[in-house]
This record gives structure tokens, sequence and C-alpha cells, in this order.
């Protein structure tokens, strides 16, 4: 993996957090912290700036920037606090869904619960209530399980016993014997490690990253113009230490997020010598996506706290903002799981590729007393 700053995704780094500075905030206290989806303001930015063109293969007339272009967009929606209106679409152009449609019930992929999808002639009836990404989208994609495992259902906002709640944030859809057919499933959500569902994680990863992120930026910079006992805030070690511990984790945190992206848009064949095994681009158990969303969804609620503690009492007002990373840290850190589920898929994984390796005969020559 060459650590050096790519020139290109440096200045796309700058024009979309240039573009982002530009987006009107929401100061209230209560109510949602940003608007998703297409309402959004950060979509009009986005679009501006056809970040959809961003992953798109050249064949499909996009610019194929790879994951890391798109996982570089959701890290400055987050550290904007911004709504991320990318995530929906990206998800959309992998599985060859319609442009616009939100993704709904990813938090209950890791435990197997959620939507139930119960065999009717022809199809399924789905029946639970989830979370969506966007309350006002046309087309759900939602997860569910059949007999053939996870997949991913396209179902109209407006199908029989679909029922969107606006009125919560983030706002939830309720499903009540809603009829779908096998044309519906519009892909499988395997663990394959350069699936949807892992390219779904990274960029989720990415947005907790940012978020986390900007939370630390406003509380370095309160931290070192806030003055108490005549020193700067900054320069007491009771509000120094947890800024650096928060400053640790980030960018540990970045190299997770960055090294996974990097891993599939290289591919299979590339990048031995990382961690993974000869002449795999990949991680030998596809732990990699999974590793990075546990880390940030951890890292954002840390780093979140840590901040707030260090601004004191005016972090929970309107005059720095950081209740609003406060608010999307508690929802988007469980937006695709629990980070202790994520960690027992990794750790599922990992046991799982020791028992096969244990399983695999010894080669002539090996394991003979000397």
């Amino acid at each position: 993996m060459d650590l050096t700053p790519d020139p290109l995704l440096v200045r796309l780094r700058e024009a979309v957090r240039t573009s982002l500075a530009g987006v009107p905030v929401r100061p209230e206290v209560h109510g949602a912290p940003v608007t998703d989806g297409a309402r959004g303001p950060a979509r009009a930015v986005l679009d501006e700036l056809e970040a959809a063109d961003f992953e798109r293969s050249v064949a499909a007339g996009g610019l194929d920037l790879g994951l890391t272009a798109g996982v570089l967009v959701s890290e400055e929606l987050g550290r904007a606090a911004c709504g991320n209106a990318y995530r929906g679409d990206a998800l959309a152009a992998d599985v060859g869904g319609p442009a616009g449609a939100a993704a709904a019930g990813f938090e209950a992929l890791p435990v197997g619960g959620g939507v139930t999808a119960a065999p009717r002639p022809g199809g399924w009836a789905l029946t639970g209530t989830v979370t969506v990404d966007d309350a006002a989208a046309a087309t759900l994609l939602v997860v569910t399980r059949t007999g053939d495992g996870p997949v991913l259902v396209a179902v109209p906002a407006g199908a029989p016993g679909v029922r969107v709640e606006p009125g919560c944030w983030p706002p939830a859809v309720r499903f009540e014997g809603t009829p779908v057919t096998a044309a519906d499933v519009v892909a499988p959500l395997d663990d394959s490690p350069a699936g949807p569902l892992a390219r779904a994680r990274l960029r989720q990863a990415a947005y907790l990253l940012g978020i986390a992120d900007g939370a630390h930026q406003v509380a370095v910079r309160y931290a070192g113009v806030r003055r108490q006992f005549d020193t700067r805030l900054r320069d007491l070690p009771a509000v120094a230490f947890p800024l650096a511990r928060a400053m640790v984790s980030l960018r540990a945190t970045r190299a997770a997020v960055y090294r996974g992206a990097w891993l599939i848009d290289c591919g299979p064949g590339v990048g031995p010598g990382l961690g993974s095994g000869p002449g795999s681009g990949q991680d030998e158990d596809g732990t990699a996506p999974l590793v990075a969303l546990a880390m940030a969804a951890e890292t954002a609620r840390e780093v979140v706290r840590s901040s707030m503690q260090s601004c004191g009492v005016r972090a929970m007002t309107t005059e720095l903002g950081l209740h609003r990373y406060f608010r999307l840290a508690a929802a988007e850190s469980v937006r695709y799981g629990e980070p202790a589920a994520l960690w027992r898929l990794v750790g599922a994984a990992r046991l799982d590729r020791a028992r096969h390796a244990a399983r695999r005969p010894v080669p002539a020559g090996r394991g003979e007393p000397a």
C-alpha cells in the first residue's frame, strides 16, 4: 500500500470540503440534527460535484476512481456533520438498483433479525420495522433473509403494507405482510470481500470517521482559545491527554478504513505482504471492512464523548455545534449493526479460517522430526 497522498484525491478532498463548508447547518439542539436523502442540502453539493460518477466505471460513463473516492466523500460528509446522501446512491449503483433508492434494515443484519420474509405463493411476505436512510425515497432497498441467506429486496414505498414513520429520527419503515417476488431481489448480501455489503460497510466506516474527526477539530479549536486558571484549556493535562488519545484513535481508524478501500480497489493479485495471503490483494478471511466499521463505530462514540467533555457545558449548546456530532454518532454508530456484533462476526470468520487451515494436509517434508 502506497501511503503517499494521491494528488488527485487531495484535490478531490479539497473540492468536497470547500463545497460542504457552504452547506447551512441546523443549529437547533432538539430534533433531527441533519436532513438525509434527496431533501438534504448536502445532496445539492454532491450533484454539483457529480459525485455519483466518482466510483462508476468508465464503461458506465463514470470516472472509475474506485471505492477510495467514495470513502473520501463519506468522510467529508461526516466531518461537516451533514446527512449522508451519498451511501444510498452508491449502494444502488453497486447492485444495479434504481437511483434515489434508500437503504433499510442494515442495523439488524449482523444479528440476523429485522425484517422477516415468510414464504408465500410466488415469493415472500415482509414483516418488521427497521430504520431507513430517507423517508421520502420512492424505492426502498430492504435487507431480509430468504432460504438462500441475506438478500437486498427493492420495495416501492407505495407497496401494500409499507408505512414510513417520518416523525422520528432516524426515520423508520414498517412492513406488514408486504408481498415481494423473486424478481424484486436485486442482490445477495454475502460476505464477499469486494461485494456490495463490504463496500457499503467501508463507506459507513468513513462516515463515522468523519463524524469523530469533525467533533475532535471543534474541541481542539475551542480548547486552544478558552482559558482557565490563567492558561489555555488545551495546556491542562486533564484536557490535553484525552484529546491526544483521540488523535491516536482517529489515525488508527483512518488507516483501517483506507486500507480496506485500497484492498478492494486493488483486487486479487495485488498487494501481498500486508497481512494478506501470498499473491492476494484481500485479507484471507475478508474481514477488513468489518474491522474498519467496528473500529470506526467505537472511535466515533469515544472521540465525540471526550470532545464534548473537553468543551464543558458549551458542548451542549448551539454555540459550538458539537451536539450535532453527538446525536449523529449515537444514531450512525449502529446503522450497520452494533460494534459488539460486528466484532463477533470478525472473530467467527477468523476462527473459521483457522479451522480450515488446521484441516489442510501437511505438505510432504514438513512436520517430520528433524
